[in-house]
């Protein structure tokens, strides 16, 4: 049974940082592409960055300088670390793996204030 469990989510201030974590069970990360998705409150889902199996990444044009991903094998999580945090990057965050059909973690919310 593959799991995903995002944490790391909350409140900060514009100009601020927060690292999400995405804890994965049931899959093995670094074989499979990793993503994190974010949707804003009357938005579609949209890709925020992807790490392939391999290590090559790519990120939004909004997020490109500010935002990273990364992976730790021996933990077999995700991470997403997120500086320079705006307003607009206010969102449900959510991990996916494209495993079988892809499977997705329940989401963290992230609310910047200006």
């Amino acid at each position: 049974q593959v799991q995903l469990m995002e944490s790391g989510g909350g409140d900060v201030q514009a100009g601020g940082s927060l690292r999400l974590s995405c804890g994965a069970s049931g899959v093995i990360l670094r074989f499979n592409v990793m993503g994190w998705y974010r949707q804003a409150p009357g938005k579609q889902r949209e890709l925020v960055a992807r790490m392939r199996s391999g290590g090559s990444t790519n990120y939004a044009d909004s997020v490109k300088g500010r935002f990273t991903i990364s992976r730790d094998d021996a933990k077999n999580t995700g991470y997403l670390q997120m500086n320079s945090l705006k307003p607009e990057d206010t969102a449900v965050y959510y991990c996916n793996v494209d495993y079988r059909g892809g499977y997705w973690g329940q989401g963290t919310q992230v609310t910047v204030s200006s």
